[in-house]
């Protein structure tokens, strides 16, 4: 449909974008300025605490500092409601008080076919609902039920049947007064090439309504009985309404679980996403019956930054998890990110639950790995390094498939952490070879904690900063009230081990994990760290939190240090230029200025763990965060 020169405009002029978000988030009235149309909230589109997400009404556009999202009113109707193009105008239209211009003939007659197209797919599901109630269906329901599904899980998934009849559903539709053309145009029905009677698509099937984002049935998929049949599920055809490399199987309860908090899962059928949802993770979505395609990687990235891929732990699944790789690789980056959890071997996720309960599987999605950890598995599982040819093939595929990546950034990390990667398999003191069948191939010794790679001058105050960092998690886990007036500068961290982040994730999300409890016991027996609950414990609210802001500033200039450092050292790989000197002394200012307020005498911030983690105990004595009185 074309809209006639200016229209958008007006609208945009009539409906401040702030009155269309505003009906989707809460906005931060002290950070923003209503007389100017300044707005500021939390994302709608990712999970997070903080107003990052910025809207003006005089540029008509929103942008979010997080996830990196942006656009009009129309691209936030699109994004957050699923609604098409022209859905978004009219309703804005309606807002503005604006008559829509009346579309051409043909625009008229294609949206005319889509709405009865779309009354007969609803009319089929609600006809599936009737027949699993009938004496045909008594098979099916004994499946369901011993599936675990009870009479309320049926009708939350409007669960249907299809009777083993060639001709039933295309004259029930035909009977309600829609003619064969619609009925095999919808895909309820298809025509033989002979030109003989239309006949009934899903026949002996379990029947499951795949609906779009904003509700509309726009498909089905169906199970067999027979377990002889040619397929054991089988999906509507392509249609003006189905597309499947496009869609998702329960899109729209997700969308409004993941606004809710809730992560997004996505799974491998419809089962499992049934079971999922049932076990409280209602954010889980499925592909219709095929891998993974590129719309629906963008469809998921519009519902939430970071999915949770949950493959089975057969075969099949693996080699789905490594198609997927060099899929997601050149569309990820900043806001579209990927992580996998592989289930044990032989169990669907509903398996595991109905075993081990939704704890299991919470557990599970808490140790997602990330894209890259996948990566490298692929590329070194099962492989012998035993010859530099074999190590430069390896370090060819790795930079060719990081390559791939678009985003400069998030390709620069993933360089970042491969090399971390490689230079455990291969240059640790840890590392041992064993000969089988006479190659030499290299394995871990153990998972013992082991000083990590250092890979540039601008990365010495890793350990430091690594100790300062357990000590603010370890004070804000003790002292867990201190995390509401830190939480800002607790989100800026990014610890790099696992462990750290999952407790990281449960002091911000007051939740609690496997992995995060693990975090929290690794840093109590950390000898370095073992003073800080005695030094902690017995301090008054002020004091606590004056030693955590302490901490946090001294990792936050040493990181900025350490950021400085790295651009100049990037600078001296190649010609110095007349400011280089000069700009390094500036570095060494700033980062002495950053320290010298707490630390009396120029202690350093890479200096030893021995001597950060007896100061630690000095910080109550000194009351380093008084501030001096004036002489």
């Amino acid at each position: 449909m074309s809209l006639p020169p200016g229209f958008l405009d007006e609208i945009r002029n009539r409906v401040p974008i702030s009155r269309v978000i505003g009906k989707k988030v809460v906005w931060d009235l002290r950070k923003s300025n209503q007389a100017r149309g300044d707005w500021w909230a939390p994302c709608p589109f990712h999970q997070e605490k903080s107003a990052s997400f910025h809207c003006d009404d005089q540029k008509g556009y929103y942008y979010c500092f997080g996830c990196h999202a942006k656009g009009d009113a129309i691209k936030f109707l699109r994004e957050a409601d699923g609604m098409e193009f022209i859905e978004a105008v009219k309703l804005l239209a309606a807002e503005a008080g604006l008559q829509m211009p009346e579309p051409d003939p043909r625009t008229r007659e294609r949206t005319d076919r889509r709405t009865r197209l779309f009354e007969v797919t609803e009319a089929a599901s609600r006809w599936f609902r009737l027949q699993l109630q009938t004496a045909a269906a008594a098979e099916a329901r004994d499946y369901l039920l011993r599936r675990g599904l009870d009479r309320a899980a049926e009708d939350r998934f409007e669960i249907g049947f299809a009777p083993d009849s060639r001709t039933s559903l295309t004259g029930a539709l035909r009977e309600k007064g829609f003619d064969e053309a619609l009925i095999v145009e919808s895909g309820m029905a298809a025509k033989p090439d002979n030109g003989g009677a239309a006949y009934d698509r899903f026949r002996g099937r379990i029947i499951f309504p795949i609906r779009d984002g904003q509700g509309r049935c726009i498909g089905f998929g169906g199970r067999a009985m027979d377990p002889n049949a040619r397929a054991k599920y089988l999906n509507s055809p392509e249609t003006p309404l189905f597309d499947k490399g496009r869609n998702l199987y329960n899109l729209g309860p997700a969308r409004a679980a993941v606004a809710k908090g809730q992560r997004l899962v996505v799974a491998e059928g419809y089962m499992d996403v049934i079971a999922l949802a049932r076990a409280g993770f209602e954010g889980a979505v499925a592909p219709l019956g095929t891998a993974i395609t590129e719309d629906q990687l963008r469809l998921m990235w519009r519902v939430s930054p970071e999915p949770v891929i949950a493959l089975d732990g057969d075969a099949a699944g693996q080699r789905a998890a490594q198609r997927l790789i060099d899929l997601a690789l050149p569309m990820t980056g900043p806001g579209q990110a990927l992580r996998f959890v592989i289930l044990p071997a032989g169990q669907d996720p509903d398996d595991l639950i109905k075993a081990a309960g939704p704890g299991a599987m919470g557990a599970l999605l808490n140790q997602a790995r990330p894209l890259v950890d996948l990566l490298w598995a692929r590329e070194t599982d099962g492989q012998v390094f035993d010859s530099p040819e074999r190590k430069a093939a390896l370090d060819k595929r790795l930079q060719d498939t990081v390559a791939t990546i678009p985003d400069e950034l998030t390709r620069n990390h993933y360089a970042e952490e491969l090399r971390r990667k490689r230079w455990e398999l291969f240059g640790g003191s840890s590392r041992r070879t064993e000969r089988r069948g006479g190659d030499r191939k290299f394995t871990r010794r153990d998972r013992s904690p082991t000083p990590r790679p250092i890979p540039s001058a601008a990365a010495e105050p890793l350990a430091a900063g690594a100790l300062l960092e357990g000590a603010s998690l370890l004070i804000c886990a003790l002292r867990p009230e201190l995390v509401a007036q830190a939480e800002t500068r607790l989100e800026r961290l990014t610890p790099v081990d696992p462990d750290r982040a999952a407790l990281l994730f449960d002091l911000l999300s007051h939740t609690e994990s496997v992995a995060g409890r693990r975090g929290l016991e690794t840093l109590r027996r950390d000898a370095h760290l073992g003073l800080t609950p005695a030094v902690i414990g017995s301090q008054d609210h002020e004091t606590a939190l004056a030693i955590l802001e302490n901490l946090l500033d001294r990792l936050e200039a040493q990181r900025a240090a350490g950021s400085e450092l790295a651009r100049a050292e990037a600078e001296i790989q190649g010609e110095a230029d007349e400011g280089l000197t000069w700009r390094m002394q500036q570095i060494a200012r700033a980062r002495h200025r950053a320290e010298r307020p707490e630390l009396e005498g120029g202690a350093d911030l890479n200096e030893d763990r021995e001597a950060l983690s007896a100061q630690l105990s000095q910080f109550v004595d000194g009351q380093i965060w008084r501030k001096p009185p004036r002489r």
